[in-house]
């Protein structure tokens, strides 16, 4: 079981050797994990959804919310809706980190119009496990699906040790991490850890130069306003008195005098037209009849 601290570094929690996994084992290992770390206020827990660990949460943490990655939600989408995941995957993401009941039921009809079954299998999955609007606790939202994967990445030839060594090389490994994160910690003066106040600085810079116009006292625009393409038109949705009505052409009046062939150019056209002179006296280019000293030009 594993977490990142505030600097945003992986925080190894709690790790075991089992046979398998099963209901069993996973209900031993949240017994032990819950009488090293206890319960703690705004806890919650996070998980693929898996029907074994589902079940352990609920019995060693019956008052603990338990929700789903969003990673492995999608996931799973994407192995039983193929077709329809690479129109979904950024409407899904944005759907469930949305603020707004506005905004996530505009995504929610997106998924409608495309793949109604995507739809059901998100409501089935219950709105409250992994939206952001949805959600009862301020869980975090960082993804952490990587640290398992950089963890096994780093134990790779330990495996291949007894158990006792390999749980030794685990224990040797985690505290080099701690040491090092903690030293980390002890030389960082600002208010946030060094990744999060690297993120703050960019995003400080990059609304530096962000124009803010206002609408009234309480409404500003600003350009962080998202654009979604149109669908494929196929699946526009398009009003009845709208395909009734017959479109006409322009009227069109022809301006007086013949029609221009040419534009008229912009000034920075102007300015980006390259010209040359040449002498009136030899007719080469690069300089006029009063610095010329070749000879005249034959007439």
């Amino acid at each position: 079981m594993y977490s990142t601290d505030f600097a945003g570094n992986i925080l190894p929690l709690a790790y075991g050797v089992i046979d398998s996994e099963n209901d069993k084992s996973w209900t031993w290992f949240f017994e032990q994990f819950k009488e090293a770390y206890g319960l703690r206020e705004s806890m919650c827990v996070v998980s693929d959804r898996h029907e074994t660990i589902i079940k352990a949460v609920s019995k060693v943490y019956p008052n603990v919310p338990h929700f789903a990655c969003i990673w492995h939600l999608w996931k799973n989408v994407y192995n039983k809706y193929r077709k329809s995941h690479k129109v979904l995957s950024g409407v899904y993401y944005a759907m469930a980190k949305a603020y707004t009941q506005d905004e996530f039921d505009m995504l929610m009809e997106k998924v409608e119009t495309v793949d109604i079954r995507v739809k059901d299998y998100l409501e089935l999955a219950v709105r409250e496990k992994w939206s952001r609007l949805y959600v009862p606790v301020n869980r975090a939202w960082t993804m952490t699906s990587n640290i398992a994967e950089s963890i096994n990445s780093a134990l790779v030839q330990a495996r291949e040790l007894p158990i006792f060594d390999f749980l030794e090389e685990v224990r040797i490994m985690f505290g080099r991490w701690n040491f090092t994160n903690r030293q980390n910690g002890s030389y960082t003066f600002t208010t946030l850890g060094k990744k999060f106040n690297e993120m703050l600085s960019i995003n400080e810079r990059k609304s530096a130069r962000m124009t803010v116009i206002p609408s009234t006292e309480y409404v500003h625009t600003t350009y962080d306003i998202l654009v979604y393409p149109l669908p494929d038109k196929s699946e526009w949705k398009i009003p009845g008195y709208i395909l009734e009505e017959v479109v006409f052409p322009p009227r069109y009046k022809r301006p007086p005098g013949r029609p221009k062939k040419k534009h008229n150019n912009s000034l920075s056209e102007w300015f980006s037209t390259k010209r040359t002179n040449s002498c009136s006296r030899c007719g080469h280019v690069g300089h006029n009849r009063r610095s010329c000293t070749n000879e005249p030009r034959r007439k």
